[in-house]
């Protein structure tokens, strides 16, 4: 099935099988301090029921499903405040922004470029990114995501998280999901027979949270699933206090990408109908291969 995409002011609304699936907010309203840059919200799964969450109160730079980095050669493109070793959390002047370029429609989904700016206005990053939709079906849905992200700093950049900085089994960079409020205290399954909170910092191919939403008899089941050709992912996953998912590619070590060297990174997101068991989830990866 070929979804719609339909202009949305500063977003794009894709549609499929009667579905408003999601809105990609290109222009991002945000302070300077949330660290502006685009994002999907509302993500909905094919009966509707929305599965993420935006600018909660507690982190209100948390929304929906983002792209984006906790520590990058000291600069903050996560948004909010910086955890430094041995002092912890502290509001610092070096925010950075993801600001979009140019959108280019294609089959199923679209390609967007961007460029990451330092708080101080320096250029460091060319990326490239593209969202698609695919296997549109009775009960599920899926949304492949692709990004390159190109050092055009002059220099190295090193990308951290802030487990990296000292802070234990807190290392979320990357593609990050907020999920609504009332799926927290939801159910994590993982690959080969793993699962619970305990998968924080493990790795996994893919990695299931399954949720239940208020005013509505109804589950919903993401499913995250790790491209093989990945740089090593660990995951970090809470459904306390709050629920989320981010496939991390700098958990426990930093990675460092040289001057003009490109990082590539893919990802798929499956929004399923209901609360999906492990057997329904493995029989999906078997027969959705990469």
């Amino acid at each position: 099935m070929i979804p719609e995409i339909v202009p949305a002011g500063d977003a794009v609304a894709v549609r499929a099988a009667g579905v408003e699936l999601f809105r990609y907010v290109v222009q991002s309203a945000a302070t300077a301090f949330e660290g502006p840059k685009p994002y999907l919200h509302p993500v909905r799964t094919l009966a509707g029921d929305v599965v993420t969450a935006y600018r909660p109160h507690d982190h209100r730079w948390h929304k929906g499903i983002q792209m984006t980095a906790t520590d990058v050669s000291g600069q903050n493109f996560w948004g909010g405040v910086t955890y430094v070793r041995d002092r912890g959390y502290v509001d610092l002047p070096n925010v950075g922004t993801m600001r979009h370029e140019d959108l280019v429609p294609q089959s199923t989904g679209f390609a967007e470029k961007l460029t990451w700016h330092t708080q101080a206005g320096e250029h460091w990053v060319d990326e490239i990114r593209e969202l698609a939709v695919q296997d549109v079906d009775g009960d599920s849905w899926a949304l492949r995501f692709g990004t390159e992200l190109t050092n055009v700093r002059g220099g190295p950049l090193v990308f951290g998280s802030p487990t990296t900085s000292g802070r234990d089994l807190a290392g979320y960079t990357g593609l990050f999901w907020r999920g609504p409020r009332e799926f927290t205290g939801g159910e994590v399954i993982a690959a080969n027979g793993q699962g619970g909170p305990e998968m924080m910092g493990e790795e996994a191919p893919w990695l299931a949270y399954v949720g239940h939403h208020d005013e509505v008899d109804r589950a919903s089941t993401l499913v995250f699933l790790d491209h093989p050709g990945n740089e090593v992912t660990r995951w970090f996953v809470r459904t306390t206090p709050f629920p989320a998912v981010n496939p991390s590619f700098a958990f426990f070590d930093k990675l460092v990408l040289e001057a003009g060297e490109t990082l590539r990174l893919r990802y798929r997101v499956v929004v399923g109908n209901g609360a999906w068991d492990r057997a329904r989830i493995e029989s999906y990866v078997e027969l959705h291969p990469w």
